[in-house]
């Protein structure tokens, strides 16, 4: 995986990532196609980590992170949109599994 470059230095606990994708149809371990207009109660996303401050003590660039989406700030860096969160927002990191993909949707 090849993190992008930002024109960025991130400052104390924050922690600058990359949704891992827009919401859309989903498939359920048992085959189910979920709708993108499907009803959920409150879910969390996941992104990957492109830039952290020197005060993150426990998530690293290139993790993936498990977060609020409705806890976040965007913004625009060479045309690409990332998000600002705070290490103290990220509810988990992902252990990647024997081929590094880490988990999938569904926790």
């Amino acid at each position: 995986m090849s993190l992008p470059h930002v024109p960025i230095r991130m400052l104390n606990d924050r922690l600058l990532v990359s949704l891992d994708g827009e919401p859309g149809e989903r498939r359920s371990n048992a085959g189910i196609l979920i709708p993108a207009t499907a009803a959920v109660g409150k879910r969390l996303a996941w992104a990957t980590v492109v830039a952290a401050g020197q005060h993150v003590r426990q998530v690293e660039v290139g993790d993936r992170v498990l977060f609020d989406p409705e806890e976040r700030a965007e913004v625009e860096l060479g045309g690409a949109t990332y998000l600002l969160l705070r290490e103290k927002d990220v509810h988990a990191v992902a252990e990647p599994d024997g081929d590094g993909d880490g988990p999938g949707l569904y926790l």
